[in-house]
């Protein structure tokens, strides 16, 4: 049963000036990064604008990734919905078009109790074979899914390998570890206000759920990796330390606005945004591009390397 670690990486959905998806910009930036070193990929998340993705969009985006990918780099796809039921629906499209993984949420705005939560989990893992995982981001979400129902998740679920975290509290990581060992993975998103990188990977966290690797993959990668030695930790300190003021930019505004507009600067496809997001422009534009140029990173990577 496959497990995330290291770099696993949140894309974005590419869109062409007319709104349509651009296949062929989802091609570009899935090569550059396995050019670059990311372990898996992670499709159809808030980074991808699924809330703004007709389950038409979603359907033929599963369908072509996985052509792209598969054999080549691991994908999990968001199966995510308002209801169990159609949450349940997609994870089984995904698993029968050859999907490596689905990842499941509460869902959004209804602010459900635990209990719920471990009902519409439990619910959703078990109508599926393949690897699954959980994103606990509960300021988008609503709800916190607590680590004794991570627990109870994981007791019930072999096919349950990987908790996505973005929370402030190092507490709810420091739970997970020693409720569920190594049951699942713990890989935790970049984003700076939370800074739980560090804490996670000290804790015998595997790696993180990241939107930063969309702009420096290689750098992404290396701080990712799980300590397995001195050398490995001291590598992710100095780099994630080195590049932290370029993901604390990332995340100035709600996920994926900042990134698709890093994308535009680097010369990549994906940089159009669906509305109701407006586009990154101004001197804040400015001074990402300035930082990005500081950090030797329009240099390394810049004409869409």
């Amino acid at each position: 049963m496959f497990k995330p670690t290291g770099s696993w990486v949140a894309m974005p959905t590419p869109f062409k000036s007319d709104d349509t998806i651009d296949y062929n910009g989802f091609e570009i930036l899935i090569e550059r990064q396995i050019k670059y070193g990311t372990s898996q990929l992670f499709v159809l998340g808030s980074c991808g604008e699924t809330s703004l993705l007709t389950i038409e969009e979603k359907k033929a985006i599963v369908k072509e990734v996985i052509k792209m990918t598969k054999g080549r780099i691991p994908v999990f796809f968001n199966a995510s919905s308002n209801t169990t039921e159609s949450s349940v629906e997609f994870a089984k499209y995904i698993e029968g078009e050859g999907g490596d993984g689905v990842i499941f949420t509460v869902p959004p705005y209804v602010l459900i109790p635990q209990g719920a939560a471990y009902d519409h989990l439990d619910t959703c893992m078990g109508s599926i074979n393949i690897p699954c995982g959980i994103y606990n981001n509960p300021s988008r979400i609503g709800v916190l899914v607590e680590a004794s129902t991570i627990a109870r998740l994981s007791e019930k679920h072999p096919n349950f390998v990987v908790d996505k975290e973005a929370m402030p509290h190092v507490k709810q990581l420091v739970q997970v570890k020693r409720l569920c060992g190594d049951k699942i993975n713990i890989l935790c998103c970049d984003y700076p206000n939370y800074s739980i990188v560090i804490p996670t990977l000290a804790i015998g966290g595997n790696g993180t759920a990241n939107i930063g690797g969309n702009i420096i993959p290689e750098e992404v990668a290396l701080f990712s990796r799980p300590w397995d030695s001195v050398k490995t930790m001291e590598t992710c300190r100095e780099t994630y330390f080195k590049y932290f003021p370029l993901l604390e930019s990332l995340y100035q505004l709600s996920n994926p606005i900042v990134i698709k507009a890093a994308l535009k600067i680097l010369g990549l496809p994906g940089g159009h945004l669906r509305k109701p997001y407006s586009d990154f422009v101004g001197p804040k534009f400015d001074e990402l591009k300035k930082l990005m140029g500081e950090l030797g990173v329009l240099e390394k990577y810049g004409n869409g390397k």
